[in-house]
């Protein structure tokens, strides 16, 4: 099923910092992450991944630094701050929210 891109671009904020919190990572582990754990539902790309990164980096949500990977390439690695940490609880509690009054809704339709 394809998901509409307003969908998807909701998604980023909530599950970058997600990701973030369990651990630093660069932007293509973060792509190749989503689709794991969407089970390919959610099909990112660098150029929609790195606007979001930067976004968050000047909102102070993420921080970066340069780092050699394992293969010696340098590598532009993300980590949460103590505000991304907090952003993160709020959109988690956001998400809560519009996902149990959507069921809610589908469900007084469904027996309408």
């Amino acid at each position: 099923m394809d998901l509409g891109k307003d969908l998807v671009a909701a998604s980023t904020t909530p599950l970058v910092l997600a990701i973030l919190a369990a651990g630093d990572s660069y932007g293509y582990a973060i792509i190749k992450r989503v689709d794991e754990l969407s089970e390919g539902h959610l099909r990112w790309t660098d150029g929609m991944l790195y606007p979001v990164l930067h976004r968050l980096e000047r909102q102070g949500l993420v921080a970066s630094r340069w780092r050699a990977s394992e293969a010696g390439r340098r590598r532009k690695y993300y980590r949460l701050t103590k505000e991304g940490r907090a952003a993160l609880a709020a959109q988690r509690e956001q998400w809560q929210v519009v996902d149990d009054t959507l069921r809610g809704i589908w469900l007084r339709l469904r027996t309408a």
